[in-house]
């Protein structure tokens, strides 16, 4: 389904066994979601179709254990390494291995994003449209 770009994919339906597992089987039902390049992370779309100059809410779950630490988000748009945008979570969320936020951008289009946690490290690709 659209919502991801470049190489990330949205998906709406079943979801792969270990995203499954690091929720807890509680998993959103019937919300779109991405998974990272890496398969260590992936993110349910609260929020859909994402949108610039909006608050979007996006459930970001890692597939690795936390360990307490926060996850830490930049993202800029594909095509420029600025604006950067960044953000942290804590680690106070669950069940499982997932930190809630609310994501916004300055401008429409692709943006990449890395994110980083005490035990890993992914990247997608996530499209913003015009508010």
């Amino acid at each position: 389904m659209a919502g991801g770009c470049w190489s990330t994919q949205a998906y709406r339906g079943p979801v792969p066994a270990w995203l499954d597992e690091a929720t807890v089987h509680n998993v959103p039902i019937g919300l779109p979601y991405v998974v990272t390049t890496s398969a260590s992370a992936a993110g349910f779309i609260f929020s859909y179709p994402l949108r610039a100059h909006w608050q979007n809410k996006i459930l970001w779950v890692v597939r690795t254990p936390r360990e307490g630490g926060p996850l830490i988000l930049e993202l800029h748009p594909i095509a420029s390494p600025t604006p950067l945008v960044k953000f942290s979570r804590p680690a106070d969320s669950g069940p499982g291995e997932i930190y809630p936020s609310g994501i916004e951008v300055p401008t429409a289009g692709c943006w990449h994003f890395t994110l980083r946690w005490s035990t890993g490290r992914a990247e997608l690709n996530l499209r913003f449209v015009a508010k």
